[in-house]
């Protein structure tokens, strides 16, 4: 879809009110513009994240108030459910929501369809084994119509080890018949050096998803810089309890976007490795375990082929699909 497409679809969806609030919806409420201006300063651009979020996440904002904090979360609750619903409600959306297609169909297949919105998807492997890959393809799928498997929206790339390359999206576009560089536009590209950086990306892609609309949202990978940032068995505590506000920071945004979060593990040696991950275990520990919905591991095949197999999930049986790195992008494996 063209960016005046996406732009024009994502302004009736505002006119209809389908999605996440915007925090100017507070003005009504007694909350005053100045204080508004704050919040959106901090990170927070929707009702829905007031809603969920902790006071004392509030309160740390300069000029912010307990008693304004309380205010702010009273009105937001107000215009956000955040309390009991059925188990019906929950299936109905669950049957709503968008599948990111892979590119590959038996890949497809064992995720239910493609990468899940809504959720975070995290895939670990070795080097070379596609994660990367992966991610530019979904970058372009991301911004197909939802009756061809996409999303129907734009992607925002969060870069740690300078592995993006636009001409890569160029070829994969070509798959599809897009345009080149219609598709490109549809991309917000953006290199992180360090993991506070990391986290100010996340304050500032909140605020593009609230003026168009995103499909996507892929941090490759989310580890990196925190193997780099922080140092041996003293800094350990330190280094985990950051990952975990960046995770529980990409969880947010999944649940008030809607959009699918894509990231990218990387893996140690291990002498206790199991069945499926031979002598490797991805790093992050149980935050990173806790904080992703859907878990994939990437083995190498034979040449270009490569094997991903379920980790971890909710809702998804342990299984394993073979799929290729091609030219034109992640697609089926040869026989």
């Amino acid at each position: 879809m063209s960016t005046q497409d996406l732009d024009e679809e994502y302004a009736q969806d505002q006119e209809n009110h389908d999605g996440p609030l915007p925090l100017t919806s507070l003005e009504g409420a007694g909350v005053s513009a100045a204080d508004i201006k704050k919040l959106q300063e901090a990170g927070f651009n929707t009702i829905e994240s007031i809603a969920y979020t902790p006071k004392k996440a509030l309160i740390a904002i300069k000029g912010i108030s307990e008693q304004k904090a309380d205010k702010m979360i009273a009105e937001a609750t107000k215009l956000v459910p955040i309390g009991f619903t059925t188990a019906t409600v929950i299936d109905l959306k669950l049957k709503d929501r968008v599948y990111i297609t892979t590119g590959c169909s038996d890949l497809d297949k064992i995720l239910g369809g493609g990468i899940e919105t809504g959720s975070v998807t995290e895939i670990f492997g070795e080097f070379r084994t596609g994660k990367s890959q992966i991610c530019h393809t979904l970058a372009v799928n991301a911004q197909l119509p939802i009756n061809m498997g996409g999303g129907a929206g734009k992607a925002i790339y969060i870069d740690t080890e300078s592995t993006f390359r636009p001409s890569r999206l160029k070829e994969i576009a070509g798959r599809y018949e897009l345009e080149p560089e219609e598709v490109l536009e549809n991309v917000a590209i953006a290199r992180a050096y360090n993991v506070e950086h990391q986290m100010q990306l996340l304050v500032q892609a909140a605020g593009l998803m609230m003026s168009a609309r995103f499909a996507l949202l892929v941090v490759d990978s989310a580890t990196a810089l925190y193997r780099t940032d922080f140092n041996g068995r003293g800094e350990l505590a330190a280094r985990q309890n950051h990952l975990g506000q960046f995770l529980r920071s990409l969880m947010r945004l999944a649940d008030e976007f809607g959009i699918a979060v894509v990231i990218t593990n990387q893996v140690v040696s291990s002498p206790d490795g199991n069945q499926f991950t031979p002598g490797l275990k991805p790093i992050g520990g149980n935050i990173m375990a806790h904080a992703s919905t859907t878990r994939l591991f990437l083995r190498k095949g034979r040449g270009e082929t490569r094997i991903c197999k379920i980790y971890d999930s909710p809702c998804l049986p342990e299984a394993e699909a073979m799929f290729a790195i091609n030219p034109d992008g992640i697609g089926e494996a040869k026989e």
